[in-house]
């Protein structure tokens, strides 16, 4: 009897582990079904054009005469970008554009959170407003600023030509390094305020118990800022900059719209190089390599970058 009544009470384990099984099971399901659009998706916009890049990139495929790739050419792809002064050159105009850029957006963005991050309904407002140069296409960025950049009718020639009179009817964008200048600070225009809301959010995270002790002690702003405001922002700052880098560069709608890589060579990124080699001078292997080297360059920086400067912000 006794043994009847422990075989009773032990069956509905199995049972039990059973439906536990059933119902893992169901859960790993369901996260693959759910997750399947956005791999399906990734694997097709991403990784499979990656991958055809990349095998293109060993063959000789010149459009103009073939619609298919004909010869594997092994590295000569990337030897011939080496010894190309083109892509050379678009190596230091991105780098330029990058620097430039950076530099002012970090600069104006972290101004515009100092004076903005304290609360009242004026600095409310403008917050809100800081995210529509953002949200511009940067194609009309691009449209934008050489339509206000004409000597004959653009606002923004008028109004250097009001307060520096020697300028009036200069064509900016004719000009090599000026028309650089002009391209970055469109860049700046759409960033510097996306920025500033990043660090407003990080300045009004820190306890304003902080800045009360600093002023009891009588800390002057600049030694507020330099000792107390710029470690405590630190992590944003990196992962900001961070962001800003790799957007600058890969820049190519600004130029297509704006400058067309001119004057001359003067804003030919590295990304507009490569749409040249590819659909101006039809060398499809020779533009697959230059962009397999872009996106190499770009993902050994990030991965530096993060592990020396967001490490120790860690």
């Amino acid at each position: 009897m006794a043994i009847k009544q422990e075989q009773s009470l032990a069956a509905p384990i199995p049972r039990r582990l059973t439906r536990e099984r059933n119902a893992r099971q169901q859960r790993v399901t369901a996260r693959i079904l759910l997750l399947a659009p956005a791999v399906i998706v990734v694997l097709a916009t991403t990784t499979y054009p990656l991958i055809s890049a990349l095998i293109t990139s060993f063959q000789d495929w010149q459009l103009t005469n073939s619609p298919n790739p004909t010869a594997w050419v092994g590295l000569r792809n990337y030897a011939q970008a080496i010894h190309d002064t083109g892509f050379i050159n678009a190596i230091v105009v991105t780098l330029e554009f990058t620097a430039l850029s950076v530099v002012l957006s970090m600069v104006l963005a972290m101004a515009m959170a100092l004076v903005l991050y304290k609360p009242g309904r004026v600095n409310v407002i403008t917050r809100a407003l800081l995210i529509f140069p953002f949200a511009v296409s940067p194609a009309l960025k691009g449209y934008s600023w050489k339509f206000m950049l004409d000597p004959g009718y653009g606002i923004y020639a008028q109004l250097i030509g009001f307060f520096v009179p020697s300028a009036q009817g200069y064509i900016w964008l004719a000009h090599q390094g000026w028309a650089l200048f002009w391209l970055a600070m469109s860049e700046v225009w759409g960033w510097a305020p996306l920025m500033a809301l990043m660090f407003i959010g990080a300045l009004s995270a820190i306890s304003p118990e902080i800045f009360d002790a600093a002023r009891v002690d009588g800390t002057s702003g600049l030694a507020l800022f330099r000792h107390i405001i710029l470690p405590l922002l630190r992590p944003i700052l990196l992962t900001a900059m961070l962001l800003k880098i790799i957007f600058s560069l890969k820049l190519f709608d600004q130029v297509v719209t704006m400058t067309a890589g001119g004057p001359g060579d003067s804003t030919q990124t590295l990304n507009f190089y490569v749409y040249q080699a590819a659909f101006r001078d039809f060398n499809m292997g020779y533009a697959s390599a230059l962009a397999i080297i872009l996106v190499v360059a770009l993902s050994i920086f990030a991965f530096v970058y993060i592990k020396l400067a967001l490490g120790k912000a860690g």
